[in-house]
């Protein structure tokens, strides 16, 4: 096979070429096939070419039905070739990266019509794989059992069988069993408080073993904007304990919805504490022999823990509408921090002198060094409790403690931008009224290039946004009448976007009493794995999908989704993250929740048409924006030209079967 799908001309730059062979790709190859010629697409491959050829930074803004996907998987491909690294894909979330790689996705289309041998694997993140220490809990465990015993039988042989020669491969990716809802998923999942390190099943994990295969990967590495956030934070630690970084080395990444990078980051940057979890670890440094001041000073560490949760307890209230409870930072807790801050420290240096005895086991002790180098990290953020975002949740085992600083711009100014590579920020909506600062300056970035092209798609003719008037303020109730009238109108098809899980629920548990819902097929997110219930969704044509996290990435065209409903207005959540926001800001509503709002609002509209044929409604339900004249003009401002806002007796739009099978 040719290294590049071109005739790589020696004495001419190698991104001047390759942006030519991608031009003939999308003004004859593809069309040849059936594409259309899209000049906005085109135009977006010429400014992404700078990016690559100068090894910048660049935010790509281009609207649905570009075929931006195409432009930044051509260029990476040939890149990846040209440095002989992969090129990392970092997509927003799993359900984004399913959308990409699928059988009929963007890469095997290129694979197909270009005739291309494309190396395009997987790196999902950890929580997406079985945890075989969790799952043997849930086999013997007394809540569904069975289901678990089954699970456990249908692994690989390997990882019941010990033997020598034999083949290994990945297993255990949440997406190979779909009729696990989320609540029974996270019973087998890995999650943050297991010690993979010491774990005697860690050489037969299915997480390992996937690692294994796409560090290979020739051309292109697709994962989460999580996942590679966690690699980037994680990055020098694991170098410096002898293990492989989550990612290879790699030239270029390209941040599918890119707009969401910063939660990300927020997220990668987090920590977790736990009592139990820290009284586990530190009591195994009881089992050798060690000194009974050493002993007695580790008793004193799971008091003081012990005490220091107490407290946290004491000062933490829920969050209204939330699953975490914000703390109350004062003199109190900051008191009991400081004294087990100075507890491990002298833990941390007896543990010089006991390892000198060699009375501990070696591999024991660094895993405890290294835990307590976490603890001792994350604690710290109280010493500057201003810079510090926590809260806690609860568990059966006791309340979790989070913690993660503030801002993220350092690390990523320093981890990401600072790299000498091109970095492509690809979305439908990274600019706010026509301007990229506020997601500049949110990831802590003034050095980039950046382009804004529309929509090819006749908005006039295809959509039409309604925005009911409500009697009632908008009463769940009076919701709920208005959603099943809208659904009535097209026959199912919809989407349905809430704003959080608690609002999904309560129309889960509300739908079943309206008599015109009885023959209608809902689907509701957490049910099923992601990607099956897209799938699901998509191949029954009158099926509704009801989702809290479907805001970007999902692709259905033709008539599955001939109706989009906006639950509320999608502003950010009154949780510790965003209430940090806030307080750093002189302006909070104006310069955090609006254009949160704004950006994911428009995001869920782009939902309604993907092709040229598409045709349908979008239904956002609010109050707020009858009562605040700006508020709807900056709504107003985000709709196409030629679509204006209207109320539901201006409504045309009908979709009958007839019609609906007229789609081509």
């Amino acid at each position: 096979m040719s290294r590049y799908p071109f005739d790589y001309d020696h004495s001419r730059p190698f991104m001047q070429q390759a942006g030519e062979w991608i031009a003939d790709v999308f003004y004859e190859t593809l069309p040849e096939s059936g594409f259309e010629v899209r000049d906005e697409q085109i135009y977006m491959a010429f400014q992404v070419e700078r990016a690559f050829a100068e090894k910048k930074t660049i935010f790509a803004e281009a609207g649905v039905g570009t075929g931006k996907t195409l432009v930044y998987l051509l260029y990476a491909i040939c890149y990846a070739r040209y440095r002989r690294q992969p090129v990392v894909i970092a997509c927003a979330d799993e359900s984004l990266i399913e959308q990409l790689v699928k059988p009929e996705g963007d890469i095997a289309k290129l694979s197909r019509y270009l005739k291309l041998d494309i190396d395009a694997r997987l790196a999902k993140s950890p929580d997406q794989y079985t945890c075989l220490n969790k799952l043997d809990e849930a086999r013997f465990g007394h809540e569904e059992a069975s289901l678990y015993r089954d699970l456990y039988e249908s692994l690989p042989e390997f990882v019941h069988v010990r033997e020598a020669l034999q083949s290994f491969h990945a297993y255990g990716d949440r997406k190979d069993y779909p009729h696990l809802n989320d609540g029974q998923w996270n019973r087998i999942s890995w999650d943050a408080f297991q010690d993979c390190f010491v774990c005697d099943q860690r050489h037969r994990c299915g997480q390992t073993l996937s690692r294994d295969h796409y560090r290979r990967s020739a051309d292109l590495i697709v994962c989460s904007h999580d996942f590679y956030m966690e690699h980037v934070w994680t990055y020098e630690g694991r170098k410096r304990e002898g293990q492989l970084p989550l990612l290879p080395e790699h030239s270029a990444v390209v941040f599918d919805e890119g707009h969401l990078l910063e939660s990300a980051a927020q997220k990668a940057l987090t920590y977790k504490l736990k009592h139990v979890v820290f009284e586990d670890l530190i009591t195994r440094l009881l089992k050798g022999e060690v000194r009974e001041s050493f002993a007695m000073l580790i008793e004193d560490a799971i008091a003081q823990s012990e005490t220091m949760f107490e407290v946290l307890e004491s000062q933490s209230s829920p969050i209204p509408g939330s699953e975490r409870k914000g703390i109350a930072v004062n003199e109190r807790l900051l008191d009991e921090v400081r004294r087990f801050q100075e507890i491990l420290s002298n833990i941390e240096d007896e543990l010089v002198f006991e390892s000198e005895l060699f009375t501990l086991n070696d591999y024991q002790l660094r895993i405890v060094e290294e835990h307590l180098e976490m603890m001792q990290k994350a604690l710290s953020l109280f010493n500057r409790p201003e810079g510090l975002i926590c809260w806690a949740t609860d568990s059966v085992n006791g309340l979790t403690l989070v913690l993660m600083p503030r801002l993220v711009k350092e690390v990523l100014r320093e981890h990401v931008f600072g790299q000498s590579m091109p970095i492509v920020f690809s979305s439908a909506t990274l600019s706010v009224e026509g301007s990229f600062d506020y997601i500049a300056d949110s990831l802590g970035t003034d050095d980039y290039l950046s382009f804004s092209v529309a929509s090819p798609y006749d908005y006039e003719g295809q959509m039409e946004v309604v925005a009911p008037v409500w009697e009632h303020r908008a009463a769940f109730s009076e919701k709920m009448k208005t959603a099943v009238s809208l659904l009535v109108r097209t026959g199912g098809r919809a989407l349905l976007l809430f704003p959080g899980k608690q609002e999904l629920q309560r129309f889960k548990a509300e739908w079943i009493h309206y008599p015109e819902c009885a023959d209608m097929r809902f689907l509701f997110e957490g049910d099923r794995e992601i990607s099956d219930l897209i799938s699901a969704f998509q191949q029954d044509e009158r099926s509704i999908l009801c989702a809290s996290s479907l805001w970007e990435g999902l692709d259905v065209p033709g008539p599955s989704l001939s109706n989009v409903i906006v639950w509320a207005l999608p502003f950010p959540p009154q949780d510790p993250v965003f209430e940090a926001r806030r307080q750093a800001s002189a302006r909070p509503y104006e310069e955090v929740d609006l254009p949160y709002m704004l950006l994911r609002l428009k995001q869920g509209m782009g939902r309604l048409v993907r092709s040229q044929q598409d045709r349908g409604i979008v239904a956002i339900f609010s109050e707020e924006l009858h009562a605040s004249a700006e508020l709807r003009a900056s709504i107003e401002g985000l709709l196409p030209d030629g679509v204006g806002l209207k109320g539901l007796d201006e409504l045309e739009f009908v979709l009958t079967d007839a019609a609906a099978a007229g789609y081509k």
